[in-house]
Parts: C-alpha cells; structure tokens; sequence
C-alpha cells in the first residue's frame, strides 16, 4: 500500500451533488478517492450549483428514490461497504430514508464488530438558523441515535442536544447530553469559536481566541462520560461553501487509518472503534484523524483563499447600488470562493500537522 493512502476503504456516500464546485459528493467523493478509498456515491440532490449562490436548478431525490438505488445495490450483492457517510438529505423523509440504509448495513455487518462504521453529518443549518424545513429535524433525532460519529456544527449541536451553547460549561453540557441522550459513541462539534462564548470565572477565554476556530471531539469512556479534546487552529477570514463536507470526507478515511495503526490491533474488530479506558482523549484515534483532517483543510484553505483574491483582483467588481448590481457582485464573489481542490490534493495526502489536540476538562 502506498505510504499517501489509507486502508482499504469501500464507502457508501449519501450526499448532494453540483455540476459545478465542489460541496457535498462533489467534494466528500474526490476527498476519498484521493486517499485511496473505494466510494459509490447515492446523490440526494442534483444541482446545478451550491445554493450560497442564491439561485440554482437541478431536483432533489425523493426517499422512494433513495430508497430504489439502494434496493438495487442489494439486489446484486452491492453493499459490502465498510463506511457509510451520510450528509445533505432533502426532506423528512429523505433522511428517513437515509437512516433506514444505514440501519440495514449495520445489520448486514452484526455478526463482525467493526466491520461497518456509520458518519453522519446532521445537515440542518448554521449560524443560529435551519436551511431545511422543521420536520426534519425530529427525522435526525430519530436516526442519530444509530450513527457511530456524529458532525454537528454548534448550531446543530444546539438543535439535538437542546442545550444553547453559550459557555465553555454548556459547551461540555451539550457534548454530555449528546452521548448520553443518543448513545453516540464518537461526537466531533466542527466548529466553534470560543471567542464569542461567554468565559467562567475559573477559566477565562484568552484574547488568543478571538481569531481561532476551536474543535471539540470526545468519545465515550465505557461509563458514558466522554474523553474531550480540542484543537484550535487559526481562522481564515473567508466562508466557503463545501467545508463541511471536506471535514466529514477527510474524517472517513483518516479515522479508518488511525484505527488500524493504533496500538491495540483488536481496536478494528470493536464495536464501534471505541478505545479502552486507558487511552486518553489526545490518544484517541479520533483525536490523532483530526489533527491531520484539520491539517490537510487549512493548507487547501489557505491555497483557496490565496486564488480567491487573485480572482477578485482580475475581475471588475460592480458598480452601483441597483438590486441587479448587488446581486451581480454576490455571484462574483461566491464564483471567486469556490474551493481549489483539484489543484491541491497534494495536501490531502500529505498533510503536516502543526495544530495538535489537546486534552480538555470542559470546565463543567
């Protein structure tokens, strides 16, 4: 095996798809294909670009739909995945339907612990607001508690843990709750900034914070509690579309190599993938896969921001106060974000880890 590739991976993708950038399968399939994984990509959705542009074409799947492509993956003996993860589904009954795949392929894998491990990103919105209609969201509830991994960011977090994060303490709570409530294994909130919640009196946020993305994983100790960690790396003062989905994709196959290079070689054939006791939460193989997944999206980051400008500069901004111009100039701008990743898939494979986890108390 080449020294750049994880694992033999077979991965079942559930996710949208654009004809143009990359977000959702458009990015999580070339993100895993370029370390080495095996991905079948189930599209949920068919635009024609992300919708951050404001305006797109295309159709979403229905779960009659979802639920057809699957039947024929089974009907010819097609499902010997090893990973599945699931993102963007487009109604209530599509992340229904997108539960119930992932609950078959469990059971096909009962008989062998380990064999089958379930990601799922929690697609419902950000930036304290949903992007999707409020019944889906009890349809996550329902399915989250099947997942290995869960994905929230802090808002999504907030939605299936009931709990506001507002301090380092609620912050901890939310995580807590999430295990205890759904029974998730593994739990990464992928993004936090620590500089807008509110500081205890025993642990201030430093002014370092303030230009800081913040992590926060755990998985679970046999009691339930969880082993926190965080990594904090520095924020690129742009919003791109797809991030999500490059995190979720990198997670897939960094975690299944930092699983079959732990030190406990039975860690593979465990329910779950979860760790002894005795590991502590820097040691984590979920840990040690996020300090190289974060790795890797920084430097594609900083590439995309570097070319974003070198766009901008060469394009004529326009002109104007009309709504038209305004909208124009919207179009511009997220055209010139789109995320370079064919151009530096070097850092996928290759990622060096500057930013490492370190262990957390949660201040609760």
């Amino acid at each position: 095996m080449s020294a750049d590739l994880v694992p033999e991976t077979r991965v079942l993708a559930v996710a949208s798809h654009v004809v143009y950038g990359h977000v959702g399968n458009k990015m999580a399939t070339l993100v895993m294909q370029s370390l080495g994984c095996d991905v079948a990509a189930l599209n949920t959705v068919h635009f024609s670009n992300h919708t951050g542009y404001r305006q797109f074409k295309g159709t979403r799947a229905t779960a009659e739909e979802i639920r057809n492509l699957y039947e024929g993956l089974c009907m010819s003996n097609l499902t010997d995945f090893d990973v599945m993860l699931s993102g963007y589904a487009p109604s209530a009954a599509a992340v229904e339907a997108v539960g119930s795949i992932g609950q078959d392929l469990q059971r096909k894998a009962a008989a062998r612990p380990g064999s089958f491990f379930w990601v799922l990103d929690p697609v419902m919105g950000d930036q304290g607001r949903l992007y999707v209609n409020d019944d889906v969201v009890p349809a996550y509830k329902n399915i989250v508690q099947y997942a290995d991994l869960i994905l929230p960011n802090q808002f999504e977090a907030e939605v299936l843990s009931g709990i506001q994060i507002t301090s380092l303490q609620t912050l901890a709570k939310a995580i807590t709750t999430l295990h205890a409530t759904y029974k998730i294994p593994h739990v990464i909130i992928t993004s936090v900034q620590l500089s807008k919640l509110s500081p205890s009196q025993e642990n201030p946020s430093p002014n370092s914070t303030q230009n800081l993305l913040t992590v926060i994983g755990s998985t679970t100790l046999s009691s339930g509690k969880p082993r926190l960690f965080r990594i904090d790396v520095p924020a690129i003062d742009c919003f791109f579309s797809g991030t999500g989905d490059m995190f979720a994709a990198l997670t897939v196959a960094r975690l299944r190599e930092a699983v079959f290079a732990d030190r406990n070689p039975d860690l593979r054939n465990t329910k779950s993938w979860v760790s002894g006791d005795d590991v502590r939460p820097t040691e984590l193989p979920l840990a040690k896969a996020t300090e190289k997944v974060l790795a890797s999206m920084h430097n594609v980051l900083e590439k995309t921001n570097e070319a974003r400008d070198v766009e901008l500069a060469a394009t004529a901004p326009a002109s104007g106060g009309s709504e038209e111009v305004q909208k124009k100039e919207h179009l511009r701008r997220t055209k010139a974000g789109e995320i370079r990743l064919v151009r530096n898939v070097r850092f996928l494979r290759e990622p060096t880890v500057e930013f490492k986890a370190k262990e957390w108390e949660g201040d609760y």
